[in-house]
């Protein structure tokens, strides 16, 4: 029997941890998981286990070499040298116990949900555990070992033979899935990110637009710092309808980092929780309008794990299920589960309040820039209509 949405969780998704002062920390996943079921808004009907992602799923993408690596790292047998080769054992990326179980497991809860969309058995899938965007054929990136969103792409073009939209709004270009797919004009990937002159990893340029039979299926918005709400938005919502007219994808995949939050350690951008209400109903109706419902989304950035995460997260579910009304306070049993363990002071209303920071002082000037850069990106799309029109 078909459910309309599917939520890929196990409590194994915390065995993906490098250590305890590290800034990726997957207790948001069941931070999120724990708001959503206090509120009523999801039922264990609609809970579905990950699985282990194989080696042959994991070598669509990655090289064996790595793979084998990786294993080795996990059981402390992987000499040092050769780890850094791999991108492994750096500060971003540390060596921890089993860590391609751990690894696998993230890859494949988002290869479950692939199936579960896929095969008809739901129209909406999302896991929170994948999203690990940075990752390479053979080197981890970015505190990503293997590239799940990459991994889920190949597998549905040889299992499935879709055309994919891949739409990417974590604060960091999503570079590892960008280059695994540069060059294929049956992928085409969407990155809305702030700009590389400041951030890791320091790529996504509007002029990145593909190469070969792909040239013209890349596409990339780098904002500028201290953007807020209503110029992202604006850049999001422009960009994304007219790649999704221009490319008219069989599924959407989307990748849901919420680090362009004005509290994110990580980054230097001042939106608030109104881009993450918007974010999942655009992709929502992309998804009805081109792909017959076919939405699969995964997690990925988020380093304010305790004030914003949770409430990000937990709206992208609700509006997969139709159940986005809900604002007010959040649940005080929630908030009194968890405070105890927060580092700040839990948010106590779904939404923020309109005085979270201080006014930006180039607000008009970061609207203009972004407003230009929306119309470099789109330029071969509306050239190619004035051509047609002609």
């Amino acid at each position: 029997m078909s459910k309309n949405s599917v939520f890929i969780y196990s409590d194994a998704f915390q065995t993906y941890k490098f250590h305890d002062r590290h800034p990726f920390n997957q207790l948001r996943v069941k931070l999120t998981y724990d708001l959503l079921q206090t509120v009523g808004a999801l039922h264990d009907s609609q809970i579905v286990a990950p699985r282990l992602a194989t080696d042959e799923e994991l070598a669509l993408v990655h090289d064996m070499d790595y793979i084998e690596a990786v294993k080795k790292a996990g059981k402390g047998l992987l000499s040092e040298e050769i780890a850094i080769n791999y991108g492994l054992g750096t500060e971003d990326t540390p060596i921890f116990p089993n860590m391609h179980e751990a690894s696998a497991l993230l890859v494949g809860g988002t290869l479950t949900a692939v199936d579960y969309v896929l095969s008809g058995k739901a129209e909406h899938a999302l896991s929170l555990g994948g999203g690990l965007h940075h990752g390479f054929r053979g080197k981890a990136s970015g505190f990503c070992i293997y590239n799940d969103s990459s991994v889920a792409i190949k597998y549905m073009q040889e299992k499935y033979g879709v055309r994919v939209l891949y739409v990417d709004t974590d604060a960091h270009h999503g570079d590892g899935v960008q280059w695994t797919f540069y060059d294929d004009p049956n992928v085409c990937t969407f990155s809305i990110h702030e700009t590389g002159r400041y951030l890791f990893p320091g790529t996504g340029n509007v002029n990145e637009r593909g190469q070969g039979k792909g040239y013209g299926y890349s596409f990339n918005i780098p904002v500028d710092a201290f953007t807020e709400d209503e110029s992202w938005l604006s850049a999001y919502k422009d960009a994304l309808i007219e790649i999704a007219d221009f490319f008219r994808p069989d599924v959407i995949l989307t990748q849901n980092g919420v680090d362009a939050h004005y509290y994110d350690p990580l980054t230097h951008l001042c939106a608030t929780m109104r881009i993450y209400r918007e974010i999942p109903k655009l992709a929502h109706q992309i998804a009805h309008q081109y792909c017959n419902g076919r939405w699969i989304a995964v997690g990925g950035g988020g380093y304010d794990i305790w004030r914003v995460v949770p409430r990000a997260w937990a709206l992208l579910w609700l509006e997969m299920t139709e159940q986005s009304d809900i604002s007010g306070p959040l649940p005080k049993e929630w908030i009194a589960r968890w405070q105890q363990y927060a580092p700040v002071s839990l948010p106590l209303e779904w939404d923020d309040p309109d005085d979270l920071y201080p006014p930006i002082p180039r607000k008009a000037e970061i609207t203009e820039k972004n407003a230009q850069t929306v119309m470099k990106a789109l330029q071969p799309i509306r050239s190619n209509k004035q051509r047609l029109n002609l």
